[in-house]
């Protein structure tokens, strides 16, 4: 059975869903399982994304591409200059 890989707009629509149903007497496992998805995927969501909106998760997700994408760059470029020190000093 394959995964389902879930937006992160999807997922806050899925957590405020759960909230919903609980708050109308389910049980938690209950709105759980009507959202369809498992408890440990559930948790790890709220611990991810709980309390954020939409629009929020979607930048989120931006700033940690763009912080992996720097954080890159930041690697060439001490590799770069660490080749020119090395370079410099004649051991080439």
């Amino acid at each position: 059975m394959g995964t389902k890989k879930h937006k992160p707009e999807e997922v806050v629509a899925k957590l405020r869903q759960v909230d919903v149903l609980v708050s109308q007497g389910q049980s938690v496992a209950d709105a759980i399982r009507g959202i369809g998805v498992t408890e440990v995927t559930y948790y790890r969501w709220r611990k991810e994304f709980g309390g954020l909106k939409s629009d929020q998760v979607r930048r989120m997700k931006e700033l940690e591409t763009e912080n992996q994408r720097l954080r890159k760059a930041n690697a060439d470029l001490t590799l770069d200059k660490l080749i020119l020190q090395e370079a410099a000093r004649g051991n080439f």
